[in-house]
């Protein structure tokens, strides 16, 4: 599975009718729905799917026609997005209407492929599922164990400095795996 962490679009065009797809992170999805109705208010339709991974880590799915004949441009959309393993991600599809009826097999063409050219110029990152651990570590131990979470690419969240210096750091459960054989002994982990 995979997502992207910025916007992306691409204009599509079949029978004169435009089709401008966005591709965003699901969180930017209300911001960039207002954002394309202010640039686009002469466009006929802005369909619109997403798919995110809620708390229980299940696979979330919504489309919307937005006034185009049921089941031409929303379903196929969201079957691209599925289809590509995509998720974390909504895309929007901005349509002009030429003056060509496309039909319904027209439509759902034209909406799964602005979708397919808008995928291929996005730039996507893996996704895996994070835990978070809290490493326990004296003063002097902290520069070694910064320079070995860099080492490792695992991020550190936040730092909490007391007696001793907290790390919440967020990795993979193989990345803790491995840190654990390389910490030293007098690092605790919560």
């Amino acid at each position: 599975m995979k997502f992207v962490q910025k916007e992306f679009s691409c204009t599509f065009e079949e029978k004169k009718s435009k089709f401008i797809a966005y591709l965003m992170p699901f969180d930017m999805f209300d911001v960039v729905m207002k954002k394309v109705k202010d640039e686009h208010p002469k466009a006929r339709h802005y369909v619109y799917a997403y798919r995110y991974l809620n708390e229980f880590e299940q696979i979330v799915e919504n489309s919307s026609d937005d006034g185009e004949p049921k089941g031409t441009s929303g379903k196929p959309s969201l079957a691209v997005l599925s289809g590509a393993e995509i998720i974390n991600s909504a895309v929007i599809i901005v349509r002009y209407f030429g003056g060509i009826k496309l039909g319904t097999g027209g439509l759902v063409r034209a909406y799964g492929d602005s979708v397919n050219e808008v995928i291929k110029i996005a730039e996507f990152k893996e996704y895996q599922k994070l835990i978070t651990k809290t490493l326990v570590c004296d003063y002097a131990e902290l520069s070694q164990l910064e320079y070995l979470l860099n080492q490792e690419n695992i991020n550190i969240k936040s730092k909490e400095f007391s007696t001793q210096i907290n790390l919440l750091i967020e990795l993979t459960s193989e990345q803790f795996e491995v840190l654990k054989t390389k910490l030293l002994r007098n690092i605790l982990v919560l």
